[in-house]
């Protein structure tokens, strides 16, 4: 019995070594980390700002902001880190920072306003202030009497009248000639029948007159030489 107690007082013993060993040279192996914190603010000291969720890498760590815009980020290994505010109502910058191994305290910080901006060293602590908000929604504009002078209808309709008030006057200072083409034209505008067969009836030369003027053939009759005399009949009457 004495010989077991000693075994396992042994047995433990190496189990506990070991155990330190293995912490030691899990410590001793990894890398360095650091901590990546900051604050939001907004334009308006007055206004609050909810909660926002802040990652870094495209989500490979994320965060949350507290009530007074405060954020922090552990155990952040070295690199170069993506950081973004995942707002809905406010547009804040995008932030890259580099950690390095023989600074780790003292992260390097380049903001972009938005992506393909020129960039702007920041310190660290972070400094975020939004630079625009959201709109999501566009304002209905109230009843203005001039958004009818956009109607296309009601142009027409103004040109229209128009022109109906303005043509009386301007055929009065016409020639009696004038206003008789003018008065054709705009019949054949009103009855586009007649205005196709008034074309038509250019085109084929079928729009002579049927009483008008008709030939007649020339009669010939012996030459004088026989006696007789060549009779021409013009044009009838």
């Amino acid at each position: 019995s004495y010989v077991d107690s000693t075994m396992t007082k042994t047995l433990l013993l190496l189990t506990a070594l070991s155990l330190i060993l293995g912490c030691i040279s899990a410590s001793s192996s990894s890398p360095p980390t650091a901590s990546i914190q900051g604050r939001l603010r907004l334009p308006d000291p007055a206004a609050s700002l909810n909660s926002t969720r802040i990652t870094l890498n495209d989500g490979s760590f994320t965060t949350y902001t507290q009530p007074n815009g405060d954020f922090i980020f552990h155990r952040v290994p070295p690199g170069v880190h993506l950081l973004d505010v995942q707002s809905r109502q406010h547009h804040f910058s995008q932030v890259k920072i580099q950690l390095l191994e023989d600074a780790m305290d003292s992260p390097k910080c380049i903001e972009y306003v938005y992506p393909g901006a020129p960039k702007q060293a920041m310190p660290h602590p972070l400094e975020l202030t939004a630079h625009a908000s959201y709109e999501y929604y566009e304002k209905r504009q109230g009843f203005s009497i001039f958004s009818i002078f956009k109607n296309p209808m009601i142009l027409m309709m103004l040109f229209t009248g128009g022109m109906l008030f303005l043509m009386p006057k301007m055929m009065e200072d016409m020639d009696p000639e004038q206003k008789e083409m003018m008065q054709k034209q705009m019949e054949f505008q009103q009855d586009p029948s007649k205005m196709l067969s008034s074309m038509l009836k250019g085109l084929t030369g079928a729009g002579d007159d049927d009483e008008g003027d008709s030939y007649v053939p020339i009669e010939r009759k012996p030459s004088a030489k026989a006696g007789g005399k060549t009779v021409r009949r013009g044009k009838r009457d």
